[in-house]
Formats: structure tokens, sequence, C-alpha cells
């Protein structure tokens, strides 16, 4: 059953579903499918050895609703991988799901003209938890689905039973729905299958899949806070806007043939492993060479997607090498694979050889496509995303803009592709510092997420990532963590404990607990992310510049400076050797360095480094960035130290300046300013400035939520 708070739209497991059923529904199978289905459900021990022994020898097509309805495992087993969109279950079912749909569609093109077009009444009786069934009363006067087969009979009695019982549990409130089904309505098929039922004295009414319902009253019933009667009217209504998006990915999952779009569709809704699964059997039945290259490119997309990045390079040039013995020079076919290898290649942190290959795919593309073509908006992201790892901020956002404009010229406006577009531009304008611009990108990209992804996909743990680092930037730091950890949730049911995501995400957790003085949880949470870097990254990847640095940080708050300087130096030996001389994280790490030896007491060094981290910063960053307001406030701490008021109130006029403009009035580091510029006017002698800059800071102080206030403390 699915429902949404907006009344005409209708959950994203409705259309993943649908299309499943779609392409099931057009595949072959035969009888060495059944023994494959029965060989899972004992490897999985599902159902009796009895119960799968005499499916396996007596069920055919026609059999499918008797099944259905006995008392064996089929029913249970079926329903809840429809209801969790488990892939594989499904995917082991599909013969099943296509002869019972089938078995119903032919029953009710039998029975349709015994209705004579008058409405009838069919009653279900279930349970649903407290939270679905808040969510049911909100969609009053809405629209509601069931994704599954659905059980329903003309008499009230076994219904309502099913509902008493269920209102049982104290979690539970049992449902009494009482559907008005008027047959001209055009609909899933439905049939009476009273007389091939297992239960022959029921008058029970099969659905198939996908029906859409109207609601409308919900009543108590017998004044039992747990007991609700329900009415609904069958419907052809639906979500407009889902089914353009549907349409929209069943053209994307399409292929010549029904594994082909399976295996599309699995890769489209995170179903990885039996993706690989599916394709290393299609790989071995085919001596087609153009089918082969096809594969590789497909597995090479399911390594990528792992986080297994060399094996990802290896597929690829499989199907490059293919593509290279048939196709002319600047076919558009060769840029795929260079697209994807320079993909893999800026995972691994070789940023420029991806360019490199990204170029290569660019160069065809714009020669031989229309302007406004997918894979030209696809090739201007890959750029564009090279660009941003390589501090190329504004080239970056530029072939972004590029790749935007195309999408929101093809597709529909709640398209996960456009999500992902606003995604990316949010992340440039938060590593430039806008973060006001970036919060409304990544707003955006949610939005589309949450309408359009399943609960568990990885986009849209990834989207709560984003949006709980530019939290943290703002200084709305118990947000963060909230969001941090919904991605969590997410990411630890469905990436293997080593996948690149988990680390981000333990980095980025790691940071917000730094921020907020909770030092030891945030040691904990960014060692975790260096143990799975040092597992699966070579010892000089770009990424572990980010963990030695951040796990330096937290040594450096904590005062144990030699610690700090440590961490900080290895971090700068892999970062000196792999980036760029003006990327953004080494003028980071020279600031950093700088914290450390002004904490030392070693302001000569400090200045040093704090000269280069300008010099990169200058040249690389808006004049209003933050971060060159936080340098200024570093070296004008560092001439406070050292006794030369007049240069430490000059570099923190500065940092006053571009704090003021970018970052929001109750900024926690904006109290730390204040509290620096009152030192340094006490220092001078000037007592009522001294004053002023510090009653700023206790105001923001006052207004700083307890979750934050540590952070504060130690200023």
């Amino acid at each position: 059953m699915a429902s949404t708070d907006n009344l005409n739209q209708l959950e994203p497991s409705f259309m993943y579903t649908q299309i499943f059923k779609d392409i099931l529904l057009d595949m072959e199978y035969d009888a060495q499918t059944i023994k494959q289905f029965t060989a899972y459900c004992r490897r999985l021990d599902n159902g009796s050895p009895k119960n799968i022994d005499e499916f396996e020898k007596k069920y055919d097509a026609q059999s499918a609703i008797w099944w259905y309805t006995s008392p064996s495992f089929i029913y249970s087993m079926l329903n809840y991988a429809l209801r969790t969109m488990e892939g594989d279950t499904i995917i082991n079912m599909g013969f099943f799901i296509h002869d019972l749909h089938q078995q119903i569609l032919q029953l009710h093109q039998q029975q349709v003209d015994t209705y004579h077009g008058k409405s009838f009444i069919v009653y279900r009786g279930q349970g649903l938890s407290k939270p679905n069934f808040e969510k049911l009363q909100k969609t009053k006067g809405g629209l509601m689905s069931f994704n599954n087969f659905l059980s329903t009979s003309t008499e009230q009695y076994i219904p309502l039973g099913l509902a008493r019982s269920a209102s049982e549990n104290t979690d539970m409130v049992g449902i009494l729905f009482v559907m008005s089904v008027d047959p001209s309505v055009k609909s899933a098929p439905f049939a009476s299958i009273k007389e091939i039922s297992y239960f022959k004295d029921e008058e029970e009414i099969l659905f198939s899949m996908h029906t859409v319902f109207r609601v409308g009253t919900v009543e108590k019933m017998d004044n039992n806070n747990q007991l609700y009667q329900v009415e609904l009217q069958l419907t052809s209504d639906d979500d407009p806007q889902l089914r353009v998006l549907t349409d929209r990915i069943r053209k994307e999952a399409d292929g010549d043939t029904g594994w082909k779009r399976l295996g599309n569709l699995l890769l489209k809704i995170g179903q990885f492993n039996k993706a690989e699964e599916l394709y290393n059997v299609l790989l071995e039945q085919t001596s087609d060479e153009d089918e082969k290259q096809h594969y590789y490119n497909q597995l090479g997309g399911v390594h990528w997607n792992q986080g297994d990045y060399e094996k990802a390079i290896w597929y690829f040039e499989q199907k490059l090498k293919i593509c290279l013995k048939t196709l002319s020079s600047n076919h558009p076919r060769l840029a795929t694979p260079y697209n994807n290898i320079g993909i893999a290649y800026d995972k691994m942190g070789d940023y420029s050889k991806a360019l490199s290959f990204h170029k290569k795919a660019l160069e065809i593309f714009e020669k031989t496509l229309p302007s406004n073509h997918p894979v030209l908006a696809t090739s201007y992201n890959n750029i564009g995303s090279v660009n941003t790892k390589m501090g190329e901020y504004s080239k970056a956002l530029s072939f972004y803009e590029k790749s935007l404009i195309i999408l929101q010229i093809i597709l529909p406006s709640n398209h996960p592709d456009l999500a992902t577009s606003y995604n990316n531009i949010a992340g440039v304008y938060t590593k430039m510092g806008e973060y006001a611009k970036a919060l409304s990108f990544y707003e955006k990209a949610l939005e589309i997420a949450e309408k359009t992804l399943p609960s568990n996909h990885p986009d849209l743990a990834a989207s709560y990532n984003n949006i709980a680092g530019v939290c943290d930037h703002m200084g709305e730091y118990s947000k963060a963590l909230s969001f941090h950890k919904k991605a969590f949730e997410i990411f630890e049911k469905i990436l293997p404990p080593d996948h690149s995501s988990l680390t981000t995400l333990y980095n980025n957790i790691g940071l917000v607990y730094s921020n907020v003085g909770e030092y030891s949880k945030a040691l904990s949470s960014l060692e975790k992310a260096l143990e799975i870097q040092k597992r699966t990254l070579p010892s000089n990847h770009p990424h572990l510049v980010v963990s030695y640095d951040n796990i330096g940080t937290v040594y450096r708050k904590m005062k144990e400076d030699s610690k700090a300087l440590s961490f900080y130096e290895k971090a700068l030996e892999i970062a000196e050797k792999t980036l760029p001389s003006n990327h953004p994280s080494l003028a980071t790490l020279y600031n950093n360095i700088g914290l450390v030896y002004s904490n030392m007491e070693e302001y000569s060094k400090a200045f040093l480094v704090y000269e280069k981290t300008l010099e990169i910063q200058k040249r690389t960053l808006s004049s209003n960035h933050p971060d060159l307001a936080a340098t200024y406030n570093n070296i004008g701490m560092a001439y406070y130290n050292t006794g030369e008021y007049s240069k430490a109130l000059s570099f923190l006029k500065e940092a006053l300046e571009i704090f003021e403009k970018t970052l929001p009035s109750k900024h926690p580091s904006l109290a730390t300013l204040y509290i620096n510029l009152s030192s340094v006017y006490r220092n001078m002698g000037e007592h009522s400035k001294a004053i002023s800059f510090f009653e700023k800071a206790l105001e923001i102080l006052h207004k700083t939520p307890p979750s934050n206030r540590s952070l504060l403390a130690t200023l």
C-alpha cells in the first residue's frame, strides 16, 4: 500500500514495481525457470521442503491462482518482495508474476460482461503500522495504490475478523477497507477466483498489481482507537508527474531483450549484486561482439557503483577494445568508454588522466551530436566534476551549468538526473563559500529525490549528506548531525562495509562532532574513515589528504600539537605530490599547520605557512570567501600573540568584513571573531570597543543551541 501527503501523487515504489512488472510480463520462461526458483527457495529456507518439492513437480501456468491462495510460502514470499522492492526474489518469481497476472486477465475478460457495468463492493481487512495509518489519514481525498496483488472478498465477515485481529496488536491499527468497484473503470484487471482458488468456499476477488483507489471517509469502528473503516473508490486516475517520469525511466531501462531491460532497471534502482550476476550470465551465453561490448560496459557500471574502480576500468577497456576494432575514430559510441574510463580515474584521484579521457569524449560528442543531446549534458557534467576536484571552481560551474541547461530542456522537472545536476552545482557553491546558494540547490535536489527514489536509494542518502555539509558550514551543527545520520542509515543497509561513500560519511560526521567539541566521538568516526581508505586506496591517494587533515584538526583542537603536526605533515606529503600547486586543499593544510605553530608559539614558522595559504587563496577563491576570512583571523591572532596589536587589528577587520557579508548573523565563527577583536581592543586600551565586541559575542552565545555551545567554550 502506498500513498503520499500530496493528494494526487503516488509513491515512487509504484513506478519501479510497475516497470519491473512490465519487463517480467514481456519475458519468456521455461521449465528450467521453475527449478531455478525452487533452488533459490531451498537456499534461503523459504517454505517447507515438502511444499517446495510439491511446487516443483506440480506447478504450471494455469495453477498460479491456486498456488497464490494456498497456505504455502508463495503468497507471503511474493507480497513481501513486492512491498520491500526485494529485487532478487522478484526476478526469481518473475515467471509466477507473469502467470498470475495472465490468469487474472484471462478470467477478467471472461467475467467482465457478467457485471453489466454495475458497481459492486468488496472488502479487505489488514493491519497498518501507526505511522502508515497516520499517512493514510492525511491522504483522504487523494490517491492510494496497492503495488502487490490484492486479495479482497465480497463478504465482510472474514476481512472484518482480520482487521479486528490486527487491532489487538498495540503497534498496529486494524483497517477494514470498503472498496467500491466500477467494472467500466480502466484499471488493473480483477476477477472472481472462487472456482479455481484453494479456498473454494470464499467469495474472493483478486486484483492484479497496481490498482489505484481514491480515498474516501476514514471512520473509527466500535469506538475503538485501533480499528477503522476506510472507504476506497477504484479509479483510473493517476499521478500525471509520476506517469511522465515512469515513461522516461522505462525508456532509460530499454533494451532489445527483456533481460537487457531488466539489467538496466536493476542498475537504476541500485540492485548492483543482482545486476552483476545477471550480466555475467548473459556475457557467458553470447558470442556476438556487439552484445559483449554492451555487457562489458554494464559490468563496468556495476563495479563503479560498488566502488571497485580498477575493475570498472578493466571492463570499460574491454568495451573500448571491441569498439576500436569496428568503429571510426570519431564514432559517437567510442565516446562512451572514454567517458566511463574518465569517471573511474576521477574516482581514483588521477585527475589528469580523467580529464584527458573526458576531453576525448567531448571532442567526439561536439562533432557528432545535436547541441541539446543528453549525452553532451553527461560529458559537460563529467568535466565539471574533475575541475571541481582540481580546485578550478569557475570552470567547474561553467560546465555544470551547460549540463543543467540541456537537462532542463529534455527531462521532466522531477527527473533524478536533474537532482544530480543540482547537487553538483551546489557542491561548487559550497567550495566557493556561497552557502545560501548551495543550500538552495541541495534542497531542489532533495525535493526530487524524496519524490522519485525508493526510500533506501544511495542518491537519497547523498542528498541528506550534502545538506548536512552546508548546515555544518553555516554553524547549524545539530541539523547537520541529523541529516548525516539519515544518510548513514541508508548507506549502512545497502553498501559494502568498505565503500567510499561510507568513508565520506564517517569523515563528515567526525567533522560535526569536532565542531561541537565532542573530540573522542570525532576521532572514532574519522579513524573509521581512515581505516577504510588504507584498505582500499593507494597510499598516496588524494582522498587520504582529507582524512589525515581532519584527524590533525581534532588533535589540534585537543591541544595535542605534536600529534596534530604529524597528521598534517602526512597529508601535506601526499597533497604536494598529487595536487596542483594552487589547489585549495593545500591552502587549508598550510593554514592548519600555521595554527599548530601558533599554538606552539613558533610564530615565525606560522607566518611563513600563512603566507603560502594566502598566496593560494587569493589566486583561487573569491575575495569574500569565508576561508580567506579564517586565514585573516589566524594571521591576526598570531600578531596579537606577538604583541603587534595594530597589525592584528588590520587582519581581524578584513576577516570581519567578509564574515559579516557571508555568514548568518548568529554563526559561531562570528562569535569567535568578536571575542578576538575584543581581546585586541582591550590590550590596546580601547575598552569601550572591547566591551562592545564582547557583548556581540555573548549575544550569539546566548542564542546558540546547547549542542553548539561546547565549540564556543573552546574559543
